[in-house]
């Protein structure tokens, strides 16, 4: 199944005054985030690629075509330094298609860009190429090809750390929330989609605020998967600070493909959640 990835982006809030690379090129080790993203799909056997370029894209370009096996894999270097044998390789198996949808194009107008390269397939799959999880993708296909939907994506808890005041008639406080207690839900991305989403989608539109919010939910034609397992944005300079710190921790739940760094992936977090039916309310649809 091919997966389109949205990487082309001003970033601004990830901005730390010294790099002007794309958001999704930011380093975790010694990969970028798009390439964290890329390998997670990898892991579960899809390998082809779309990548939807904007902003920087001259990054992007270079990253792939002076690719360093050794960088991420071991080897073992003989005759002089001549030779390199590698014991794994990441991309050699993978195809990725390179298109430029615009510096300022809102992700649906990315997606309608590169639609000649996915119409060969009856579902396909998208996503940002900065957030990370390590969410069951072949239970969230399978439930996705057993529904109705025309497009479905992960629901995440709210990720802000910050607190929900309720305030009596008298002023006194009455109840402090964490944002992540509360019953509503975040898109999370990762995105399963139909071919049937491009007729929901006009020139110019976004896929989250238009397509699905304004035309398929309504139509009770959007498929949630709830999960409360790990999801990490990539945001900001904090946010991607944080993941490189896990990074050197050697504490990575959203690297599936390593398990010394993941911990067993998925298996070792929260299960999903799986309320029936598990489709988006129109008055709370994540934005």
């Amino acid at each position: 199944m091919k997966v389109v990835l949205f990487c082309g982006g001003l970033g601004m809030r990830m901005r730390d005054g010294v790099n002007s690379g794309p958001k999704p090129m930011a380093m975790v080790g010694e990969r970028p985030l798009l390439w964290h993203v890329m390998r997670y799909y990898a892991h579960f056997g899809h390998k082809d690629f779309v990548l939807c370029l904007g902003y920087g894209a001259s990054y992007v370009k270079d990253f792939f075509l002076s690719y360093d096996e050794t960088r991420s894999n071991d080897f073992v270097l003989a005759n002089g330094a001549r030779d390199v044998q590698l014991f794994s390789t990441d991309i050699s198996e993978w195809r990725i298609t390179f298109v430029d949808t615009g510096l300022n194009s809102p992700i649906g107008e990315r997606l309608r860009r590169v639609r000649r390269f996915v119409e060969d397939e009856d579902v396909f799959m998208a996503n940002y190429a900065d957030v990370l999880t390590n969410a069951p993708l072949p239970d969230m296909i399978d439930r996705f090809s057993a529904s109705k939907a025309v497009a479905s994506l992960l629901a995440v808890p709210p990720q802000s750390s910050h607190h929900v005041v309720e305030i009596g008639d008298n002023g006194m406080i009455t109840q402090l929330t964490p944002m992540r207690d509360l019953r509503q839900w975040e898109n999370g991305g990762y995105f399963i989609l139909t071919q049937e989403i491009f007729d929901y989608l006009s020139e110019g539109e976004d896929l989250v605020e238009d397509a699905i919010m304004r035309r398929l939910v309504p139509q009770r034609r959007v498929l949630a998967y709830p999960y409360k397992g790990y999801w990490s944005p990539a945001d900001t300079v904090k946010e991607r600070a944080q993941l490189e710190e896990m990074y050197h921790r050697g504490d990575c739940p959203w690297m599936i493909w390593d398990p010394d760094r993941s911990a067993g992936g998925h298996a070792a977090g929260p299960a999903p959640v799986h309320p029936d039916p598990v489709r988006p309310d129109p008055a709370s649809t994540p934005a």
